[in-house]
């Protein structure tokens, strides 16, 4: 909480009440023990409600948790409409609080619930019926829903676990976003009371089970103290515990109960290919035998592989590789093959060795299991006969992950070898493409048309509008402004008669749309919505006429502003920019409901609304991923340029193709200038290598010339764009890591020097 911070204590608050960080910061309860309003985070402020009552302020509540951070100089109002907003420069209002009834005032009460209240007194609304990771006396989790664990002890942001009050009234412990009883790793063991037991803890610090009658389950049987207040909470290690803390300023925080003692149950406490083992009470997470961490100091991406596969192809490749055991060791088990009726561990071993897609196996009472990587919750438990058997390189040469100089050669050949393919495949597939352009030409015939019942039954299930061709040759006034041109067609300036709405209409050309493509934009893009992506908001399907209708960007493509020095972004606004395209890319990779790719991303395809708020536009390259899949096999697309190199080396394209492309992007907008410029000297014309060559030497103020910026936020976010073109794809952190670096939250070590750069420093 800033030093500076006014408070006073509120047992009404009315319409047009405000806080500010930096002044009136919060609305207190009229005890003063609980307060609502803004918290400070390391990188700025939270809105949220906290025990402000004692020495340390202790957050129970946080509101927009998925995006917590917010600057100094925001607003929270109470508007004379009801709502409760925080207000931003050059940003849309944020909701954090609304209802469906007229508000006309609110309290932040004594029992830590912040309200809303209409004109007869009635709660409208209550912090108390969204809970974050934290229960207060009075408070109860409801059947259906569930408390959140933090990302870290000083990032309210939803973390990787969580405890859910199932509709079958037991109350379980998951991995976040696995609801499967096979990983559940607490449960209370009340399944069959009914669908209405909800989990309640009462002022005494009586934390039980209740189907609204009666006492399901007690699970502490609480204890009378004078000025003790209790909270429940599921902290960032994945256990949830009952506190209390005596009201006296010297008093502290004591555990009264936890749902295990062993920090190594939660799963995923450890990241992927590593395992979790206790030492002097504490866990301590270790790599596989043969991995090392992706990140050197940093665990948030896990451990992988330090040295190189040989291809299946090689039939000896099995003598490059040995079997490492980790005794006593438990991990999920995804095995594709299972063999029965093993005698010895070595047989286990064998089978392995003999199979090149086998990474590990899992051995128990005469049983192999097969693993492909990556292993995931692994822990040490003594007693255990589960044998864990780890595929290693017979080579020892290899320090932090860097292999030898004899693998070094091996890699180059290889890197020869694919470079020869790939020429003589870019060659046939232009031959083909020709051919095939002739072929399409002379037919003329119709072969995009397909019937209007194709249309409805495509279209249905998006809640698009449909448009006739004949509407949008008005609004267009016969295709006569164009905005710009791209791999699946032109974009074209419209007004819609009967709403008067500034749209962008795209129309596709033969040539290039096909069903697929087509289908991809219509029920991918309908689908999403996210205020850094463009907005579809109809179509038109009529014959070979094949057009969309989007939102309308007012300032253009980034492209437009980076590149033009008379609108050039300020340093604060470039950066404002980099977090909006990581949002909106998050979005597509992890939160909308068919995850994608979208494989061009580029500043010409981050459009710029009126506020200058970037969009992310053009799906019409997305290779889309069903949920249990994490990599595609497709041909090249995006743009030069922007390509990850697995896109030329036949290799598995996943959603870090997409944080390649960022990487480039982040750098144009820190440089304001193109990825490549051949107007520049040979040592400037590649954006990227010129990067970390004033990295390496120290001198970034090259990147920015005169600008006065800030010189550690340019350190990192260079950092950042180093890590994310790194040449392989596991070393490139996820966008939700690259968020979290962007923001500052997380720390972000020093990069190495991509492969290859390396024939060029």
């Amino acid at each position: 909480m800033a030093a500076s911070a006014q408070k006073q204590r509120y047992a009404n608050i009315s319409l047009g009440s405000s806080l500010k960080p930096s002044t009136n910061s919060s609305w207190l309860s009229p005890s003063g023990l609980y307060a609502f309003g803004f918290y400070e985070l390391t990188n700025g402020y939270a809105v949220g409600v906290f025990i402000d009552g004692i020495p340390e302020k202790t957050v129970v509540w946080t509101a927009n948790r998925d995006d917590p951070v917010f600057p100094r100089t925001a607003n929270l109002l109470l508007t004379d409409d009801g709502r409760l907003i925080l207000q931003q420069e050059d940003r849309d209002d944020i909701n954090i609080a609304s209802s469906d009834r007229p508000v006309v005032s609110a309290s932040m009460l004594d029992n830590g619930n912040f309200v809303l209240y209409d004109s007869s007194r009635s709660m409208t609304w209550q912090s108390f019926d969204y809970p974050t990771d934290t229960l207060l006396p009075g408070q109860r989790l409801p059947a259906g829903e569930d408390l959140v664990s933090s990302a870290s002890k000083t990032n309210p942001a939803r973390g990787i676990f969580r405890l859910v009050m199932q509709t079958d009234g037991n109350l379980v412990q998951y991995p976040v976003e696995i609801s499967e009883p096979s990983y559940a790793y607490y449960v209370s063991g009340t399944w069959g009371k009914g669908n209405n037991v909800s989990l309640n803890l009462d002022n005494n610090g009586h934390f039980y089970l209740s189907d609204g009658s009666s006492i399901v389950s007690n699970l502490t049987p609480g204890q009378y103290r004078t000025r003790t207040i209790y909270l429940v909470r599921i902290d960032v290690d994945g256990i949830f515990r009952l506190y209390s803390r005596s009201l006296d300023r010297q008093g502290n925080w004591t555990k009264e109960w936890s749902s295990t003692e062993d920090k190594c149950v939660p799963k995923g406490v450890c990241p992927v290919n590593s395992f979790c083992s206790m030492a002097d009470g504490d866990t301590r997470c270790e790599c596989l035998p043969g991995f090392s961490l992706v990140i050197p100091g940093n665990w948030s991406l896990g451990c992988e592989r330090n040295f190189s596969m040989e291809s299946c192809k090689d039939k000896e490749q099995n003598a490059s590789y040995r079997m490492r055991s980790l005794e006593n060791t438990l991990w999920e088990d995804t095995n594709y093959d299972i063999i029965k009726d093993m005698k010895t561990k070595e047989d286990c071993e064998n089978a392995c060795l003999e199979d090149c897609n086998c990474a590990a196996a899992l051995f128990k009472d005469g049983i192999c299991r097969k693993q492909k990587l990556p292993l995931r919750y692994g822990r040490r438990l003594q007693g255990d006969s589960n044998v864990a058997l780890v595929k290693v390189s017979t080579r020892s040469s290899f320090t932090q992950g860097v292999p030898n100089n004899s693998d070094n050669e091996i890699k180059k050949e290889r890197h020869l070898d694919i470079f020869i393919i790939g020429i003589s495949l870019v060659a046939l597939a232009a031959l083909i493409l020709a051919i095939s352009w002739v072929y399409v030409h002379r037919k003329h015939v119709g072969t995009y048309m397909i019937s209007n019942d194709k249309n409805v039954e495509m279209i249905d299930d998006v809640g698009l509008r449909a448009f006739t061709y004949a509407e949008l040759v008005q609004a267009t006034n016969e295709f006569e402004e164009e905005l710009g041109r791209g791999a699946s067609g032109t974009v074209y300036k419209g007004i819609l008669s009967n709403y008067k709405i500034i749209v962008a209409v795209k129309r596709l050309e033969k040539e290039l749309a096909g069903m697929r493509e087509f289908q991809t934009e219509m029920k991918v893009i309908g689908k999403t919505y996210h205020r850094n992506l463009v907005r579809l908001l109809g179509y038109c399907f009529e014959g070979s006429n094949w057009l969309l209708v989007y939102e309308y960007m007012s300032n253009g493509s980034l492209a437009d502003i980076l590149f033009n020095p008379e609108s050039r972004p300020c340093w604060e606004e470039r950066i404002r920019i980099s977090l909006d395209i990581a949002r909106g890319i998050l979005y597509l990779h992890e939160e909308c409901e068919t995850r994608i790719i979208h494989c061009d991303i580029k500043p010409q395809n981050i459009l710029m609304d009126e506020r200058r708020c970037a969009k992310i536009s053009d799906f019409g390259l997305a290779k889309l991923l069903m949920l249990d899949q994490t990599y595609t096999d497709t041909g090249i697309r995006g743009t030069r340029g922007y390509t990850a190199p697995e896109w030329h080396r036949n290799l598995p394209v996943t959603v870090k193709a997409d944080v390649y492309s960022f990487g480039v992007v982040l750098l144009e907008i820190i440089c304001c200038r193109r990825s490549v410029d051949q107007r520049l000297s040979e040592n400037e014309a590649i954006l990227e290598e010129w990067v970390y060559n004033c990295y390496a030497a120290g001198e970034l103020n090259k990147l920015v010339g005169c600008e006065e910026v800030d010189t550690r936020t340019l350190d990192r976010m260079i950092k950042i764009a180093i890590w994310c073109i790194q040449d392989e794809p596991s070393m490139r952190p996820s966008m939700k890591n690259v968020l979290l670096m962007l923001d500052g939250t997380l720390d972000i070590p020093v990069p190495p020097c991509p492969y290859s750069f390396q024939s060029s420093i």
